[in-house]
């Protein structure tokens, strides 16, 4: 809920009065005095359930970073506002009225605010009794747009509704009418222009292009994108004539749009089922003149055709290199079952339209290699219909394969690195090919070396920036290391175990015989634990997430030499399956001292992420280390990802190969990943319980340490 809270194991369980009174000296300890104490809040906050504690924790420590003192006085007033303002977003904007207050009348006038929380929450429900927060209904507006099909679009928050093509931005609330359905449903229309104009190809023009031939190129995008709402809501009352019943609600509307009376002809060719973009583009040039003020409805938002052109343009280039990619390994795969090898040259593979409701053309292209329809994966398949829903159609050079033998991807590396092959000290690993569905032979070389070290305070200044958490994670750590095991299936023991004689009913009622094991026994066990932390440095982990992973291995770090578990700490990077790069930044044998600092701190991004050699490795790592319980940590921004067609279902494949070897060998793999997206593969790669995808890459050095904390004890 709120990001600068790391959460115990047990989510929904409250936190006891010592727990909350000691995070509250925390944060306001340079107030505190034997005359002042937080014991009474903390006791009575103790009566509270969960998300009330948390919120009151997350305002102290918030207050706390302007002034310990107000916090303090926050923990005496603060309070009753807990009972007023039950939603987060209610109880936020309050902390800011506080804050607000402070800044312009000091602690007494803050203090004064504090004691009127009634009154703040009487004209707030007011004020705000219609209003719709964007995450609310966030989960809903996903599952709505996804059912829309299309491009899958990321929903985020924005000042106002906008589309990149990828994502739709939406504001974080709207009152643009007194009640509250009426506000869901401009939400909701917001969500169906922007998908709108991914859908029927409002993006296929240049639009900066188009307005740019105007001298008031402002006033040219307002008609375009004026017009080009009223072809798409023509659109939507063809195809979609429930929904689009809602949003002529929205704004009354009668036979023909406001404002165009005297342009029978414009309304008409924007009605037609053949108009395209091309026609509102055309028809801007006829309106500059007459029309200096077009309407905006509410539910239209904005046009930001640099932003999404630009968008549109990496993926187009995106898309053009995963075709050529995909189809050199499937070239590769349909040769070795051909009767008659056939050239590339000859241009075997060809698209043929079929219909399709699901397209909005109506059309979808299907695969065909040497005049036969060919069954492709579902990443190819999305791969055409992203490139149909750009262009229209398939441009032919998007059917050129990556070069004339498989994997034969055009690369820019320098010829000494490209033509290195095995050496001293590079060990060569298999790879899983799912099309082939055999192994690619000694086709990995790995390459070892030395994270470069980076003399710097960068160890220091992250322990003194979460210097509560690392407390908390201190205390954590020490409990854990004295903590008692509770084995399950025992034949005595100090409580019943009700899962086994659930399972154990179950097996009886099927005419299994029962078992008498059936007891929960607490144990003191001695930790006999092994980690490999794999790192992902691949060079989308540039910028902020570079920076939050360094200092997410600095808390393990500190956490783990409380706990003395042994670990090592290993980035993974490379550029082809010739050079997969693995960058030592703790061995297993190494200490936790100013080299291994330097190192962690010299972590910067590299190339590309191809992980299933990595895991292999580590897996060959493992194999000299004795230890009960081995773990192996992936930590990483996206899914597996490499020149040479390593990409797509063939890198997530030979990954989950990989993990199903570890897993074989006794060795637990878990991944740790900032993908907003892992949810489509993580659950096919690593299994249902054996991931966790932390959504906003702030949290994550809270979160980083806690869940290797519930991961070794379950």
């Amino acid at each position: 809920m709120f990001p600068d809270m790391a959460r115990d194991a047990n989510i929904n369980r409250p936190l006891s009065a010592e727990v909350l009174r000691r995070h509250l000296e925390d944060s306001v300890s340079m107030v505190l005095s034997i005359r002042r104490s937080v014991g009474e809040t903390a006791r009575d906050l103790s009566r509270q359930d969960r998300p009330s504690q948390e919120r009151f924790l997350w305002a102290v420590d918030h207050i706390s970073q302007e002034t310990a003192e107000l916090a303090f006085n926050f923990c005496m007033f603060g309070l009753q506002g807990l009972q007023l303002l039950t939603r987060d977003q209610d109880w936020q904007a309050w902390v800011r009225h506080i804050l607000d207050t402070y800044d312009q009348g000091g602690v007494l006038a803050s203090i004064v605010a504090m004691q009127k929380v009634e009154d703040y929450a009487r004209s707030h429900q007011q004020i705000h009794q219609g209003i719709v927060w964007f995450d609310d209904i966030e989960q809903i507006l996903q599952r709505f747009i996804t059912g829309l099909s299309g491009r899958i679009c990321r929903l985020e928050k924005h000042e106002t509704a906008y589309t990149d093509s990828e994502t739709i931005y939406l504001p974080e609330s709207l009152l643009a009418f007194p009640d509250r359905d009426r506000n869901y449903s401009v939400y909701k229309a917001m969500v169906t222009h922007q998908w709108a104009q991914n859908w029927y190809g409002t993006w296929r023009i240049s639009v900066q292009e188009l307005i740019g031939k105007f001298p008031q190129a402002s006033l040219a995008l307002d008609i375009f994108h004026f017009l080009e709402t009223i072809r798409l809501n023509a659109c939507l009352q063809r195809d979609l004539p429930g929904l689009f019943r809602e949003i002529r609600l929205l704004h009354e509307m009668e036979s023909r749009e406001p404002g165009l009376d005297s342009f029978e002809r414009v309304w008409l060719e924007l009605q037609s089922p053949s108009a395209t973009v091309h026609d509102t583009a055309r028809l801007v040039a006829l309106l500059y003149e007459k029309l200096q003020k077009p309407p905006v409805y509410c539910y239209q938002g904005i046009l930001q055709p640099e932003l999404t052109e630009a968008v549109i343009t990496a993926r187009k280039t995106g898309d053009f290199e995963k075709m050529q990619q995909e189809l050199s390994v499937l070239y590769a795969s349909l040769q070795a079952d051909a009767e008659q090898p056939v050239e590339w040259d000859h241009a075997p593979f060809r698209l043929v339209p079929e219909k399709s409701d699901s397209m909005p053309d109506g059309m979808r292209f299907v695969l065909h290699f040497q005049g036969q329809a060919v069954p492709v994966h579902e990443e190819v398949q999305k791969t055409l219909d992203s490139i149909v829903a750009d262009f229209g159609f398939v441009p032919p050079e998007y059917l050129q394969a990556a070069g004339k033998g498989p994997y034969a991807a055009t690369v820019s590396r320098p010829a000494s690195e490209e033509d290195e092959t095995t050496g001293p000290g590079n060990p060569v690993y298999r790879e899983w090919d799912y099309l082939r569905q055999r192994y690619r032979k000694d086709w990995c070389v790995l390459h070892q070396r030395d994270v470069h070290p980076q003399a710097d305070n960068f160890v220091a200044d992250t322990i003194v920036k979460y210097r509560g958490l690392l407390k908390h994670l201190h205390r954590t750590f020490e409990a854990l290391r004295g903590e008692d095991r509770r084995l399950r299936k025992e034949g005595f023991g100090d409580d019943l175990d009700l899962d086994t004689i659930v399972s154990d009913y179950a097996d009886q009622m099927a005419g299994q015989e029962g078992s008498d094991r059936i007891f929960i026994r607490r144990k003191r066990v001695d930790r006999n634990v092994a980690v490999i932390f794999l790192v992902d440095m691949s060079g989308s982990t540039k910028g902020r997430i570079n920076q939050v992973i360094r200092e997410s291995l600095v808390l393990l770090c500190e956490s783990l030499q409380v706990l003395g578990d042994r670990y090592a700490v290993y980035g993974f990077s490379g550029f082809t399956h010739k050079r997969c790069e693995l960058l030592r930044i703790k061995t297993m044998e190494e200490e936790y001292d100013a080299t291994v600092k330097s190192r962690i701190s010299g972590i910067r991004p590299q190339d590309y992420t191809r992980m299933g050699v990595f895991i292999r490795h580590a897996v060959s790592l493992f194999q000299e280390v004795e230890a009960r319980t081995k773990l192996l940590i992936t930590l990483s921004d996206g899914r597996p990802d490499d020149q040479d067609g390593y990409r797509g279902v063939y890198g997530i494949e030979d990954t989950r190969q990989a993990l199903l070897e570890a897993r074989f060998e006794g060795i637990h793999p878990y991944c740790i990943t900032i993908d907003d997206e892992a949810m489509d593969y993580l659950p096919h790669m690593y299994g249902h319980v054996s991931f966790t995808v932390v959504s906003d890459v702030y949290k994550l050095p809270f979160k980083v340490s806690d869940i290797y904390r519930r991961i070794t004890m379950s």
